[in-house]
């Protein structure tokens, strides 16, 4: 029996994550969910946006799956997924970026991972009015932190018997911060020989991926380039909604849809759940449970390649549930 945390979200993250449950549940899995809140919903029942309570069961069961949360733009609260990854230090986010068949899209036979920093650079979000009318943002980059993302790259290129880890930086500009996170990739990179390892100036790696995304395999970025860039990424296969995604450190790992909550369809029943199962499938992987997430995905890719059962978004009609009763069908075939 797995205990893990369940963070529904909010806007469309009840509805998806109640599919991917379902879905999880269907494959076998034995598992005790334990259900917090977090964000808006947080901050209305207690008072805070990440309850301590919520941090302890993520600390206790080592694993979290999370549905999209609200981040209010210029006001409000901080971002609840930058306060989680900080205070679980969850310092690699991981970004696997393939496209899915029968899915309209730029580059149908793409297949990359994107490895971001997930603790510093400008999202450490150190920011302070100088003076009226000027404000200064700090970007920290630091030896340790820049060491640690280029080791778990290198890494994770083993496990999954990637070829290449390519570091984007803006080096050339930003010689002392983006500097030293470039030395520590290269340094790195001399423990690791069986692997190639080579560098893009960020704003060229950009352009390469949407002219020849097929010579990237494993792409490493600090904090806020990785943000923009794995973005990008996902457009080239068809959008947010069906790419998964993982924060992952010492203390454990929280496994997350990588897209906005959606108020506008909030409640409808129409969202697309592929990219939290993705993520959901992911995070079987990471808790021994493969045989299960390797049923899921088979049964995921055959829908997906029959194109029977499709949600709005990418051209179809139908329902969140509907979508995940097809994907258990599938799976008790």
């Amino acid at each position: 029996m797995h205990r893990i945390t369940l963070i529904p979200g909010d806007g469309i993250g009840p509805e998806v994550a109640s599919s991917v449950v379902r879905i999880i549940e269907a494959a076998g899995v034995e598992v005790q969910w334990e259900t917090h809140f977090a964000g808006a919903q947080a901050l209305e029942k207690f008072g805070e946006t990440l309850p301590q309570d919520l941090l302890d069961s993520i600390l206790r069961n080592k694993v979290a799956l999370k549905g999209p949360i609200t981040t209010p733009v210029g006001k409000g609260f901080t971002s609840v997924n930058v306060g989680l990854r900080k205070a679980l230090d969850l310092y690699a986010n991981l970004r696997p970026v393939r496209a899915l068949p029968n899915v309209p899209c730029r580059y149908p036979e793409l297949d990359l991972i994107v490895v971001r920093e997930n603790t510093e650079s400008l999202y450490a979000g150190l920011e302070h009015i100088v003076v009226p009318g000027v404000v200064e943002s700090l970007k920290i980059i630091t030896e340790k932190a820049s060491t640690r993302i280029a080791r778990f790259a290198f890494e994770h290129a083993r496990k999954e018997s990637r070829k290449k880890v390519t570091a984007a930086h803006k080096a050339n500009i930003m010689k002392l911060s983006d500097g030293l996170f470039l030395d520590c990739f290269r340094r790195v990179s001399l423990d690791y020989p069986d692997i190639i390892a080579d560098d893009k100036i960020v704003d060229n790696a950009c352009m390469q991926l949407v002219m020849r995304p097929e010579q990237f395999d494993i792409l490493l970025l600090e904090n806020l380039y990785g943000d923009i860039v794995s973005d990008l990424c996902a457009g080239l296969v068809g959008g947010l909604g069906l790419v998964p995604g993982a924060n992952i450190g010492e203390k454990g790992a929280v496994f997350e849809a990588v897209h906005g909550s959606a108020p506008d369809i909030a409640g409808q029943g129409i969202a697309n759940p592929t990219a939290l199962l993705q993520s959901g499938i992911m995070m079987l992987r990471y808790i021994g449970e493969r045989d299960a997430a390797d049923k899921i995905e088979t049964a995921m890719l055959a829908v997906f390649t029959e194109g029977k059962v499709r949600t709005r978004d990418i051209g179809g009609t139908a329902k969140t549930a509907e979508f995940a009763d097809a994907i258990i069908q599938k799976m008790n075939q």
